[in-house]
Formats: structure tokens, sequence, C-alpha cells
């Protein structure tokens, strides 16, 4: 079983995939922080406040031992407070937007950049059939 185990790690797939998982991770963080740093701060502007992603609509009733701020979406959140935040939620699906549309941008250029390694294949022979076709046809005219 080791032996198998081995032999499956040492595939350059398992390596190449390990590699991948690695640096998308790395990729996301730097997704997150464009978003979450840049993206999200100009539509707070436009919206007027501060934290998008604590913008939010309260659904159920503050406990009476809730000490916290009755204004944070964190804090609600972690008093079991039954809250609608939508800001979350758009600040995720623009991360998701930004990492696919990356992605794809990754995968059109590497489809692109592999294309030009390809060497050009020869054309294809005529099958026989086809040329005794011919032939036939040529003859035919004659």
């Amino acid at each position: 079983m080791f032996q198998e185990f081995k032999a499956f790690i040492a595939r350059g797939n398992v390596l190449d995939l390990a590699v991948g998982v690695i640096i998308g991770g790395a990729f996301g963080t730097i997704i997150a922080s464009l978003t979450g740093d840049i993206i999200m701060p100009l539509i707070s502007s436009l919206t007027g406040t501060a934290d998008f992603s604590e913008n939010f609509i309260r659904l159920g009733a503050i406990p009476a031992d809730f000490a916290g701020d009755p204004n944070s979406y964190a804090a609600l959140k972690e008093a079991g407070v039954a809250t609608l935040g939508y800001g979350a939620f758009i600040t995720a699906v623009i991360n998701f937007i930004i990492l696919a549309f990356a992605v794809f941008l990754i995968v059109k250029n590497a489809n692109r950049f592999f294309k030009t390694l390809e060497p050009e294949a020869a054309p294809a022979s005529t099958p026989e059939d086809v040329l005794l076709l011919r032939e036939i046809r040529d003859s035919l005219k004659k």
C-alpha cells in the first residue's frame, strides 16, 4: 500500500495539483484584498457607509443580555441574532466575479501560449479511396 501511495504522490499530476492549490490560495488572498481594500471602499463611498460588509437587515430581536454594538453585523451574528447580511453577500459575489474573470484571463492566455508551442500539423494525406474516385472522375471527363 505504501508503494502505491508513493507512486501516486510521485506522479506529475499530483504535484501540479498541489502547486495549483497553493498558488490558488495565495491568489484568493490577493483577490480578497483587492475587493476588500479597493473595490468595496469605493462602493461604500457611493452608498454612504464606512464598511459595506456591515450593511445588513436585522430580522430577529436582540437578546436582553446583549452587550455589543446593535449596529455591528459581526456582533449581532455572534450573539445569534437573525440578520440578513446583504453587504457581506455582495462582497463575496464581487470576489467570485473578479476571481472567475482573472482565472478566465489566465486560462485564455495559457491556451494561446500553448497553441504557439504546438508544431503545425502536416496536412492530412488524402485517403486512397478519394484518390481513386478522383481518377475515375477525371477518366470519365476525358
